[in-house]
């Protein structure tokens, strides 16, 4: 909780009556939730990265949504999203069980000492989509391991940066680029999953987001995919030939869904106009690196 909000004896968040019990050191914790309504959100713009800005709150301070979208252990900080929480299989619990100490030291070699049984804050919502990458890193393809690291890795990003903009000096934006590089990758591999069937990506439908104010779905990948490949193309290709062939194929991604928004009166205008822009820089840059091959 902000101290704002403490200061003024307003409520954020609250505790679940029902205990969780974490599936890979038993411990027994509340989890956090967010209080509904009462004025607390209040929304802001939509940026090009389908991230919805929230407007400083003068009763509760700072609210972000994102900070209890996680379930993490207090304990052994083993995190994920609430459906997969108790999914494990014995591998994969063997894995997290093994890594534990291995988890701590290399969060707070980043955020420093974390508390996960205190509120949730910018510090522990930052720690907590870094902790659901490396925990997904060892689940297995049948729960969607690929898109669900996609949706954390940019959401970190988009901690990284406020934290980044909170203490300029401490580096956070290194890693904040490295987040958004990593989900443009895991981006682009969610489309080739979408293809090949390799892993359920329907069943990670409900939470492609990218951002928790309006799930864009299917259409938000493909448009993701392109808009991180335009943003990070000296990075994701090492030489102007392979560049062009990354830029053209990400192009070829993208045309699916400005056509079909230009077919369908029933896709929302807010991603087909900002997939036009996009799409228009996508030529703009490709002619003048020689044209499509």
């Amino acid at each position: 909780m902000t101290a704002t909000a403490l200061a003024q004896g307003k409520k954020i968040s609250f505790r679940n009556k029902e205990d969780t019990v974490c599936p890979v050191c038993s411990e027994v914790h509340q989890r956090e939730s967010m209080f509904q309504g009462g004025g607390r959100l209040i929304a802001g713009r939509l940026t090009q990265e389908l991230r919805r800005l929230y407007e400083k709150n003068k009763k509760f301070g700072r609210v972000n949504p994102n900070d209890y979208i996680l379930s993490v252990c207090p304990r052994c900080l083993y995190t994920a999203f609430p459906k997969d929480w108790s999914s494990l299989d014995a591998e994969e619990n063997g894995k997290l069980r093994e890594s534990v100490d291995n988890r701590r030291k290399n969060i707070e070699l980043i955020l420093g000492p974390l508390d996960f049984y205190q509120d949730r804050n910018l510090v522990l919502g930052s720690a907590s989509y870094l902790l659901a990458i490396e925990c997904y890193q060892v689940r297995k393809g049948t729960v969607a391991p690929t898109p669900k690291k996609a949706v954390c890795a940019i959401r970190g990003a988009w901690y990284f940066d406020d934290l980044h903009t909170e203490f300029p000096e401490i580096g956070f934006d290194k890693i904040r680029d490295l987040l958004y590089q990593k989900s443009a990758g895991w981006y682009t591999e969610t489309m080739e999953i979408m293809q090949s069937g390799s892993e359920p990506v329907d069943a990670a439908s409900y939470l492609l987001g990218p951002d928790t104010d309006k799930n864009w779905g299917f259409d938000g990948v493909i448009y993701l995919s392109a808009y991180l490949t335009m943003k990070f193309k000296d990075e994701l290709a090492s030489d102007p030939q392979s560049k062009l062939n990354l830029l053209v194929r990400a192009k070829r991604t993208l045309s699916r869904l400005y056509g079909s928004g230009k077919a369908s009166k029933s896709k929302p205008s807010v991603i087909i106009d900002m997939a036009k822009e996009l799409y228009d820089s996508y030529n703009k840059i490709i002619d003048e690196m020689g044209g499509e091959k």
